[in-house]
């Protein structure tokens, strides 16, 4: 019963809002038409009616011209016109003009006069200088010269299509705001050019481009016009820069018109109406397939927005798969607050959207392989500086273990997940594995139901043999590893121990020095800079040279020991003592079976020692 009430309550209101219109139709028209004349013809359009006469509008008008020719028996003709486009208002305007009432065409109104003059078919054919010429001629001589103008009469457009389009009004104006958009910034580009102090021309990068001021007014337009008007532009050669600066602007204003969607750090819940969130959809899916195929003509933190937004809206497949690519191809400059897109399905999912990383992991992966392809002879040497592609691996597995950290207390996080993220990047592209470490020994202390054999998979990861001093010490004394994982660590630690000791009584010369210590430390491998080598080899020098200075003074003394016993031995010129010397000095040989060279080596200088005595005696 309240429904029915409610209907007839808004028929009601319906009713009222028409008799308004046409009292206030009425009253607009007895200001210009001729009172003490008797009408002769109603024109019903929608939105109001109009009490006229028919030989002011017969005369400019074929369309009313034959239908009162059809209607000659009847004294007061009754015409509907209610797919007149524009309505009332734009009748209003064609009565004035064929009542020749003063009225100025303006780019608010051209777009109604250009339509409403071809419906009724107001041409040069029935009257001079009639209102369809009127319309096309401001239209060609002042809105098409103006950009502001042609933006203004694409927006009157809006309620006008089709009719609009198939008059090519919208053709023209797009047209129009393409060239002058590229003229603006073929201008803006010869202002910043300057001479440089040798004399040479340039351009000046730090002055400003106000070559795109046009970005502002483009995004008042729909997003079906404003598509047609970027992809023009992007015809007539305008900079894929000023191109991306607009999708930003654009979309910026029209995800945040209604909601919270548009801020990635926004806690609040977002709910969104049926109709808003099919209009933002459609936003997205447009904005995606108007971005420049040029990488870094929009910001990295825009296409993780707009990611954000497509997961959130359920766009179309075909619109992630394209912003996952763009976003792989330069995920060496994201960041962590990048990757954290929030996981908008069931309550039971994961606090992020894992699977969306992942996918972004692979596209980089692959673009990175390609690359290396490309030009292998770079990646393997190691004395040469790094290409762009090493460096943005070692940037992204930074990333990755540092994205693994963040997401390793979920509790709804499953194994394969966290271990599909961490396995994506080749083993080549963590020189250290601290921040992989980290991130499992955190997922270890959030899991601690985890199994054994998962336990021992997931330490599997780690490469414990470039772990840094301070993560394997940590590592060796870690619970949650399993035994086996601490064993390597233990074992990997004296093998660089004995290694260290090994490289200090070596010669002077650097080059087998770094070449040893590249070979057994972890934390330096052949892929590393050349930079961040030398940086870490002074870091190791340091420590082995403290190392070194206990080691000098543990032999000066056993020296200082030897130099007594040998005087002992020349008093004596006993066998039996030299024997028993001899065993002496080797349970005292600090090295054992070295390795190092035979001029440093105490047990080698005693046994020369020993031979001549025995020829003495």
């Amino acid at each position: 019963m309240d429904k029915n009430n409610h209907l007839h309550h808004h028929q009601h209101q319906q009713q009222q809002q028409q008799l308004s219109l046409a009292k206030c139709s009425r009253q607009r028209c007895n200001e210009w038409i001729f009172r003490d004349v008797p009408s002769d013809i109603t024109i019903e359009v929608s939105g109001g009616m109009f009490a006229l006469h028919k030989f002011p509008l017969v005369s400019r008008s074929g369309r009313i011209r034959k239908l009162v020719a059809e209607r000659r028996d009847s004294e007061n003709s009754r015409i509907e016109l209610l797919s007149l486009p524009g309505g009332a208002e734009s009748f209003e305007l064609a009565a004035k003009f064929c009542y020749g009432v003063n009225f100025e065409i303006t780019s608010a109104n051209v777009a109604q006069l250009c339509c409403v003059s071809d419906y009724l078919e107001m041409t040069e054919e029935f009257s001079k200088d009639n209102l369809g010429s009127r319309a096309e001629e401001y239209l060609e001589s002042v809105v098409c010269k103006n950009l502001e103008m042609c933006v203004e009469v694409l927006q009157q457009c809006e309620n006008l299509l089709p009719l609009a389009d198939e008059l090519k009004i919208v053709g023209r104006c797009i047209d129009a705001i393409a060239s002058k958009a590229c003229v603006e910034q073929i201008a803006s580009s010869f202002s910043r050019l300057e001479y440089s102090s040798s004399g040479r021309l340039h351009m000046n990068r730090q002055a400003k481009c106000d070559g795109d001021w046009w970005i502002e007014d483009l995004s008042a337009l729909r997003i079906d016009l404003y598509q047609k008007v970027i992809t023009a532009m992007k015809c007539r050669g305008v900079r894929p820069e000023s191109i991306g600066a607009s999708l930003v602007n654009y979309a910026q204003k029209e995800l945040t018109k209604k909601s919270s969607l548009w801020n990635p750090s926004g806690q609040q819940k977002v709910e969104l109406v049926a109709g808003s969130s099919v209009h933002e959809r459609l936003v997205v899916e447009t904005i995606v397939s108007l971005l420049p195929v040029e990488k870094l003509a929009v910001p990295i933190n825009f296409l993780f927005g707009i990611l954000r937004s497509a997961v959130m809206l359920d766009c179309s497949v075909a619109s992630r798969l394209d912003l996952e690519r763009r976003i792989g191809s330069q995920l060496d400059i994201a960041t962590l607050d990048d990757l954290l897109i929030p996981s908008f399905r069931h309550a039971g999912d994961t606090l992020f959207d894992v699977d969306t990383v992942h996918r972004i992991l692979v596209n980089f992966s692959q673009q990175d392989d390609s690359e290396e392809d490309m030009d292998d002879a770079s990646v393997f040497e190691s004395e040469s500086p790094p290409s762009p592609s090493q460096t943005a691996l070692f940037k992204v597995s930074k990333l990755v273990d540092n994205y693994l950290a963040e997401i390793a207390p979920d509790a709804n996080l499953k194994l394969s997940k966290f271990m599909v993220i961490a396995e994506t990047l080749p083993a080549h592209a963590r020189t250290v594995h601290d921040g992989l470490y980290r991130a499992i020994d955190i997922y270890l202390k959030a899991h601690q139901g985890l199994s054994d054999p998962d336990k021992k998979k997931l330490s599997k990861l780690i490469d414990f043999q470039k772990l840094s001093q301070e993560a394997g010490a940590h590592a060796a004394q870690n619970e949650r590893l399993p035994l086996q994982s601490i064993v390597q660590v233990l074992y990997f630690e004296q093998l660089r121990l004995r290694n260290a000791l090994c490289t200090s009584y070596a010669d002077e010369d650097q080059k087998p020095v770094h070449q040893s210590w590249r070979i057994s430390s972890g934390a330096l491998s052949a892929a590393m800079s050349p930079r961040d080598n030398y940086a870490s080899l002074r870091r190791e020098n340091r420590e082995l040279k403290l190392e070194l200075a206990r080691l000098r003074m543990r032999l000066n003394d056993l020296e200082k020991e030897h130099v007594h016993m040998k005087r002992d031995m020349e008093k004596s010129h006993s066998l039996n003592f030299m024997s028993s010397f001899s065993r002496k000095i080797g349970k005292l040989n600090f090295f054992g079976h070295s390795s190092s060279r035979g001029s440093s080596s105490p047990s080698k200088h005693s046994q020369r020692t020993d031979s001549k005595v025995i020829e003495r005696t």
